[in-house]
């Protein structure tokens, strides 16, 4: 895992110094060195940078940029198959100079073209510059578990694996988009192919982006789709043979997850899917693996105890430690910083505290992320289930009346009700669910931390909303709730929350953080099985539940699902309070002007003054002004 920059310059105003800055911003993301290959052309400048982690192969001469017959390349990540690859071409007639899995990326470009990208499984995002066809070539993984940062405005292209190299380059100008403040408001991240900034963009993952050197022309395909997976007739097979075959699956795509030249560890949380990655590559493996655990020393939604008890059984060499909140809260100024964009997923903090943890030990990481979006491990999973075809099943003239007097009737006039906590949240969104309830429109409710009246009433100006795999219109939405969210979920939340954390956090200390859930094999298995296989008789994840039960007992497993708990409201109230009126007051909210200030201050009074549900939109807000200080007054 590394960091990649450069730019495509058709005004000729960069240089190699500006393409070293650019590169040396993400020093962090390859402690092992620097790459750059820069060409001077009568009509344009080319730059690639490079900053090196070193997993496979090595030896300096598998750094990069790497040079093959006219095809220059920088990459990230990692293909797990490059081997057996490798094999397939010299079989062809090809000869290598190194071990590297960047060499494989060149040589079968070369063989086989765009087609090659259908042969790699992996993690990446790739450019080539090939000199032949005058082309720069920028592709993303499937799954977009690799970042993949760009600009263009026909004058200049720049790349990144971070927006912080964009952003050095001195003709980039930073401008916010506010449709994407808006979107972050809602979702706690700015959803791809968006991004902060105006005329910045993340290229969306399965996608492949070719910009003609000659032309200017950009143009974007996809590649690959989850939803072409979901579409197909479900698999005629029997539940129990459909556990073994998963187990099969998992099998292979976690020892590829392996494959390295340094140290492997895996984060080992005590949850389903970490020790269903844990289980299944410790058990054949006659060497302890290495396993990590953080926990906290005053939350009860700790799951540390439990993942030493697995450990202990599964026998890998475990290491735990327990933070203080101080430690937790230290983590918070140094967020801006890492993620680049606003991010609001508090369990950012959690997850660089036990890449810090691994780092001291290993240089690659397992992460067991997508286990809940694949298998339908979510809780929101549950409404849909329970109370989807309920509310649904109600008369639309009974509902629609009942949205009506609702609407007419304020939350804060409920007796009884008006001072419970997340009455007034809720009372919005069963209001919305009987105007429409559609599978889109329940998801919605269950991710959304502002809704659009709210953002309408925050924003000083008009914004024009995004439009974002979030307005999915791919599934026939009567057919398959469950699909419906396991698939949206797989395309929005996974890729720029829960990817965009892990990426940011392991990055953070230099540690390669990999996702064995991620194997494009496993999610196209998945998505034809039967829904009712995956959510059993109201069982979630029952696939891997049954998996991980032939190996760890049942009573080790079977708690409710818990993670690292943030106290994200009682440190508002408390130790951040001061972090809050410090960030969110008259004087700092005019310095971009985006938002009512008497609509922020209502939002705080009503926080502070018992309505704890408000806590995740002011924990938003504080993450979007600690964001801009760090970027925008610069």
């Amino acid at each position: 895992m590394c960091g990649i920059a450069g730019f495509v310059d058709f005004t000729n105003k960069s240089s190699k110094e500006i393409l070293s800055l650019m590169t040396l911003s993400m020093q962090h993301r390859g402690p092992d060195g620097q790459g750059e290959y820069y060409q001077q052309k009568d009509d344009l400048q080319v730059g690639l940078g490079h900053r090196r982690l070193s997993i496979i192969d090595l030896s300096t001469s598998a750094d990069q940029p790497m040079h093959y017959d006219k095809l220059h390349v920088v990459f990230n990540g990692e293909i797990y198959n490059y081997a057996e690859l490798r094999e397939q071409l010299i079989q062809l007639g090809h000869e290598f100079k190194t071990h590297s899995d960047t060499e494989v990326i060149l040589h079968s470009w070369k063989q086989w073209g765009a087609a090659s990208i259908h042969k790699w499984i992996g993690m990446f995002a790739v450019i080539l510059y090939d000199e032949e066809t005058n082309e720069v070539t920028a592709i993303r993984d499937r799954a977009g578990v690799k970042p993949l940062y760009y600009s263009y405005d026909n004058n200049l292209f720049c790349f990144g694996s971070e927006l912080k190299a964009i952003t050095k380059h001195p003709s980039f100008i930073k401008e916010i988009n506010r449709s994407a403040v808006a979107n972050f408001l809602q979702y706690g991240y700015v959803a791809y192919p968006h991004c902060i900034y105006n005329d910045t963009y993340k290229l969306a993952p399965g996608h492949i982006l070719k910009l003609n050197l000659a032309t200017k022309a950009v143009k974007i395909e996809q590649y690959w789709d989850v939803y072409e997976y979901y579409k197909k007739t479900k698999l005629s097979i029997s539940l129990p043979e459909a556990i073994t075959e998963t187990e099969s699956i998992l099998q292979k795509a976690f020892q590829y997850r392996m494959v390295s030249d340094v140290p492997v560890g895996i984060f080992l949380s005590g949850g389903y899917d970490s020790t269903c990655v844990t289980t299944l590559l410790q058990k054949d493996s006659a060497e302890r693996l290495k396993t990590f655990t953080i926990g906290t020393t005053t939350s009860a939604l700790d799951e540390a105890p439990f993942a030493k008890q697995i450990a202990a059984h599964l026998g890998t060499d475990h290491t735990e430690y327990y933070c203080t909140p101080k430690e937790a809260l230290e983590i918070i100024p140094q967020l801006p910083h890492f993620y680049d964009e606003p991010f609001a997923d508090s369990s950012a903090i959690p997850t660089m505290l036990v890449s810090k943890l691994s780092r001291e030990k290993v240089t690659v990481a397992l992460s067991a992320d997508a286990g809940d979006e694949v298998f339908a491990g979510y809780n929101r999973y549950d409404y849909i289930a329970r109370y989807g075809n309920k509310i649904a099943a109600i008369p639309k003239p009974i509902r629609k009346l009942a949205a009506y007097v609702m609407d007419n009737i304020s939350s804060e006039k409920i007796p009884g009700f008006k001072n419970r906590q997340n009455f007034h949240g809720r009372y919005t969104k069963f209001k919305n669910l009987l105007n429409d309830p559609s599978p889109a429109e329940l998801m919605k409710n269950l991710t959304q931390t502002f809704t659009n009246t709210e953002l309408d009433k925050l924003f000083a100006k008009p914004f024009i909303g995004l439009v974002t795999e979030h307005d999915c219109d791919q599934f026939d939405l009567h057919n398959d709730p469950l699909a419906y969210m396991m698939g949206v979920d797989y395309k929005t939340y996974l890729v720029d929350d829960i990817l965009q954390k892990v990426d940011r956090a392991t990055m953070s200390v230099g540690l390669e953080g990999r996702e064995p859930f991620l194997d494009h094999h496993i999610i196209e298995w998945a998505a034809q099985l039967p829904s009712n296989y995956k959510y059993h008789n109201g069982d979630k994840k029952h696939i891997i539940k049954q998996i991980v039960h032939k190996y760890v007992p049942q009573v080790l497993m079977d708690r409710p699902k818990m993670g690292f708990g943030i106290p994200i409201e009682k440190w508002l109230n408390n130790e951040l309070k001061s972090l809050v009126f410090e960030n969110l007051n008259k004087d700092k909210l005019n310095q971009h002007g985006l938002f009512s200030v008497i609509d922020v201050e209502n939002i705080l009074n009503q926080f502070y003054s018992g309505r704890t549900e408000k806590h995740l939109q002011v924990w938003y807000l504080l993450m979007f002004q600690m964001w801009y200080n760090t970027y925008m007054n610069d």
